[in-house]
């Protein structure tokens, strides 16, 4: 089944989260670059469908983007919307957790600002044959790089129960993670699974009713889970974030849009340790290596207004934070 979406051009399929808010943060970190007289330079770690990049392109005509995908489709159709922009940028298939090895491959000592829109990719929850979404039936994969790794099919097909309660807990923060792993195993014993109505069955057997009034969808957390341990995206963003820091020049930006508790968590930390002293409790003089070398921009984390829900309600669950180098790089 064609998916009528697919025919459309990637613009209109593709809303960019928190647009502005976004291109707003990381604006005074490239009016610092050209102040002084560099050219200003930002990944979009993320590049997914290039909505994000596309507008900083437009509203600033000097600047330099790198933009990282480990989806290879999503990237053929991000260098299509980006061409009028081909002068201008570098597309990398890479994880963002390799940003290092992007930047040395480039040839970029450091950056002015990082943009990360973790998450799925609108891309991905439209092409139904990815897998990645529980309202309608495909193979069982969720993939984002489908050229690599293990699907989601091997996990519910090969994993332990335990090692499934562990993930369907831990990542997908599901209550009845042992009834659901339970029926996991007793399922694929008479037949493996293939495909994501299969598992969205067998999970609707198991999941009390009353809770998706107050959870939603019954299958959510679990097709959370496994994507998250499909695609290892928190051990990635473990790497990432102090990546993304370490890259940035001073008075550059990292902006960062979590989608669920145990994304914002990680980039949290990474953030509130940037920016606080070093310094043992009770030192009388801070000195200058134990100072801060980040100041947080956002106060707590930034929640879309109801405008920007409206637009696109993709955007609902999204948590934006941000900070700004205010100490020199560390030597490498």
């Amino acid at each position: 089944m064609t998916d009528p979406d697919q025919a459309k051009p990637t613009s209109e399929r593709h809303v960019p989260v928190l647009k502005d808010r976004c291109i707003n943060l990381l604006a005074p970190a490239f009016e610092v670059a050209r102040s002084r007289g560099e050219t200003p330079v930002v990944i979009d770690a993320t590049l997914g469908m290039g909505g994000h990049a596309e507008a900083m392109l437009e509203r600033f005509p000097d600047l330099h983007l790198i933009g990282i995908d480990r989806d290879e489709e999503a990237l053929a159709l991000a260098g299509e919307r980006l061409l009028p922009f081909a002068d201008r940028i570098d597309l990398v298939h890479a994880v963002y957790d390799e940003i290092p090895e992007v930047l040395e491959d480039l040839g970029f000592a450091e950056v002015h600002g990082v943009l990360m829109d973790l998450g799925v990719s609108s891309l991905q929850l439209d092409e139904r044959d990815r897998g990645f979404a529980y309202s309608f039936d495909a193979p069982l994969d969720m993939r984002m790089d489908t050229g690599r790794g293990q699907t989601a099919a091997d996990v519910v097909n090969n994993y332990s129960e335990e090692d499934l309660v562990r993930i369907i807990r831990k990542w997908g923060e599901e209550k009845f993670a042992g009834r659901i792993a339970n029926r996991i195993v007793t399922a694929r014993a008479a037949k493996p699974f293939t495909t994501t109505g299969e598992l969205v069955e067998q999970i609707r057997d198991v999941v009390p009713a009353g809770a998706a009034k107050s959870g939603g969808h019954p299958a959510k957390r679990t097709f959370q889970a496994l994507r998250i341990e499909v695609n290892e995206e928190l051990d990635v963003l473990e790497r990432a974030v102090p990546a993304a820091i370490a890259a940035i020049a001073p008075g550059g930006r990292v902006v960062v849009m979590s989608y669920h508790s145990l994304e914002d968590k990680i980039v949290k930390g990474f953030f509130q340790a940037g920016s606080k002293s070093s310094a043992p409790l009770g030192f009388p003089v801070e000195l200058e290596e134990h100072k801060a070398e980040l100041k947080t921009l956002t106060k707590g984390t930034e929640v879309p207004t109801p405008a920007e829900i409206a637009e696109n309600p993709r955007a609902a669950s999204a948590r934006l934070r941000a900070v700004e180098r205010i100490k020199a790089r560390r030597a490498a």
